[in-house]
């Protein structure tokens, strides 16, 4: 099977795409929303020479009981480790091992939505549209060179200067400045505030040393173009690893016995190195972790129960299926133009004639549980915002009997072919799609047209190659569509992922470039409420905002989420490292692979 990644489009910060893995061949990362279409769903190429090592002399074998080995992340050989380039290498990827060299101001915990103390120590809004961020004072560079404000006034100022991951941002700030060398100040813009995207970006931007950087903008004359060619196979951070090998098989990065953070954390990381093996497959990626040669997996396995039927001494997150914390809702989207399917109560038929456990047990390996439509995850992050009883009489379940009776309601009859017509219209042909290969999609697709048999309402599937459905969706050139709003762990959740399904504003119509709400849906409620949200801080204000919202969703169904998926699939092998964080130990461990956000702090209780 291969598996495929769902694109988060939108304007506000994306988490990698690196880490949605997938059966196959994972795709490369993804930085921000950019005008051009995502890159392919394909395996990174391997580089047509081999590439150097970071340190001379034979740093090929580290002793296994000090090396914590991963995989999942890198899928070709490496070809730089520049931040700037839009796609570098592991570890310095952007949004899935954001702590190892490069670290942010604070680590997002995927558990509770809350952010943690790193380079930062606190953050306060002063007043309504400035954010204070207290540094840590212990902070120091890799190349032993204390960590100040110059350096993040520095790291945003980048990403208002040149066209990078971190520039959107910008389209909710006016200025970002030091106030003494351990404190900023991050000053919305007056006239696109967003506290939730401001919030975001402490806990994804990695922050850069300005006196590394300055010296590169300078050599290269400030020229975006030729800074994305700067290799940086030695790059300076603060984070509590270096390089310390590469090849086109595997990365190492050494443990810096001088980081800083022994004071933050009370000791050392345990493992002294980190290698990430790049395999070319899944298969051979599975096979390598269960005899133990990988410690964490990251990586969709199928079935991942019989591993440890088999023997192997091998853990998810949950004991129990669905075994991983939900992270994301792969969705289908509806084009809100096409006649029959501008109907809601034709919308609902179709969402009440989907069998979700289906999709979960065939597509998911059962990975997914049991759907409770809704724009919000079932998590404890998630799901707090929302009054879950009010919403109840508005959710929708597997019913195919209460589907057939809702369109013989709205008079939709059965013509001699079995396909129902409802005012004069037919309810199908209706194409449904997502991308050639994606097979869980595709898997998934295949049982929403079988469904919708039984109803009465015709829908064919269609697997384009990638870059034919990244226009069919932005262009609005669809019937129903498959795709990913907004997923992943983040301060804007879940008001990132209904800005993407419902806000029209800004939408262009069918024809040009959308990068939200790719059916055209309207509602101008649903538009205010959007608009509000990220600037109320009270919280029974905002449970309310978010309630009344979900119920406008759940009303008007613009989408249906056909499964819950993981953001990173946190599986792990203790044949050689024990203590990985699990449900129910009691410590607030978040399974984000060990290296990403507060995950890391996997790595300072981990054993042999």
């Amino acid at each position: 099977m291969k598996l495929r990644k769902a694109f988060n489009l939108t304007f506000t910060f994306a988490l990698a795409a690196s880490i949605f893995a997938a059966c196959e061949s994972p795709p490369p990362t993804t930085g921000q929303t950019k005008t051009e279409p995502p890159p392919s769903d394909k395996a990174q190429p391997a580089a047509t020479k081999p590439a150097e090592t970071a340190q001379t002399g034979d740093a090929k074998a580290t002793p296994r009981n000090e090396t914590l080995y991963i995989n999942g992340l890198q899928w070709g050989a490496p070809t730089n480790f520049n931040l700037i380039s839009g796609n570098p290498a592991f570890p310095i990827n952007y949004g899935n091992s954001r702590e190892l060299i490069y670290e942010t101001l604070f680590m997002i915990n995927q558990l509770d939505g809350k952010l943690e103390p790193l380079l930062g120590t606190k953050y306060s809004w002063t007043d309504d549209s400035t954010l204070r961020v207290e540094l840590n004072k212990d902070a120091k560079w890799s190349d032993g060179k204390p960590f100040t404000s110059d350096d993040v006034v520095y790291t945003y100022q980048l990403g208002k200067k040149y066209a990078i991951n971190w520039s959107s941002t910008w389209t909710y700030l006016e200025d970002v400045t030091a106030d003494g060398p351990n404190a900023v100040n991050i000053k919305l813009s007056k006239a696109n505030p967003n506290k939730l995207t401001v919030l975001d970006s402490i806990e994804l931007i990695p922050m850069l040393p300005k006196h590394i950087w300055e010296a590169i903008e300078k050599k290269n004359n400030n020229d975006l173009a030729s800074i994305r060619k700067e290799m940086n196979d030695n790059p300076v951070g603060t984070g509590p690893y270096k390089m310390y090998f590469y090849n086109d098989q595997k990365i190492t990065v050494v443990r810096d016995d001088n980081y800083w953070g022994k004071a933050l954390f009370g000791k050392l990381p345990a493992p002294k190195y980190i290698t990430h093996v790049i395999y070319k497959d899944n298969a051979a990626g599975d096979l390598a972790f269960k005899s133990g040669q990988v410690d964490v997996s990251q990586q969709f396995t199928p079935q991942v129960w019989n591993m440890w039927k088999d023997g192997a001494p091998v853990k998810t997150y949950l004991k129990d299926a669905p075994y991983y914390v939900p992270g994301s809702m792969p969705s289908i989207f509806f084009n809100m133009s096409k006649k029959g399917l501008d109907n809601p109560d034709v919308r609902r038929a179709i969402a009440m004639s989907i069998d979700y456990k289906k999709i979960s047990d065939l597509a998911m390996s059962g990975y997914s549980a049991a759907m409770q439509p809704s724009i919000t995850l079932n998590t404890d992050a998630e799901a707090k915002y929302v009054d879950q009883n009010s919403i109840k009489s508005l959710q929708w379940t597997t019913d195919v009997a209460a589907a057939n009776a809702l369109l013989d309601k709205i008079g939709a009859k059965k013509g001699a072919d079995g396909i129902r017509v409802l005012d004069g219209t037919r309810l199908g042909p209706w194409e449904v799609e997502c991308p050639y290969g994606w097979s869980d999609w595709n898997a998934s697709l295949e049982i929403v047209a079988q469904n919708a048999k039984a109803i009465g309402i015709e829908i064919r599937t269609k697997f384009p190659e990638a870059p034919v459905w990244t226009n069919d969706l932005q262009t609005g050139k669809f019937d129903i569509i498959m795709n990913t709003p907004a997923g992943g762990v983040s301060p804007s959740q879940p008001w990132n992922r209904a800005r993407t399904i419902m806000y029209s504003k800004g939408v262009p119509a069918a024809g040009e470039m959308a990068f939200w709400n790719w059916g055209r849906y309207k509602n101008e409620q649903a538009d205010a409420l959007i608009d509000k949200i990220p600037n109320v801080s009270d919280e029974g204000q905002l449970k309310s905002m978010y309630t009344d919202l979900t119920k406008i969703w759940l009303k008007d169904i613009p989408s249906i989420p056909l499964m819950y998926r993981p953001w990173v699939f946190y599986t792990v092998n203790e044949s050689v490292w024990k203590g990985f964080p699990v449900q129910g130990d009691g410590k607030n461990i978040p399974p984000q692979i060990a290296i990403d956000g507060a995950g890391v702090k996997a790595l300072y209780q981990i054993h042999n």
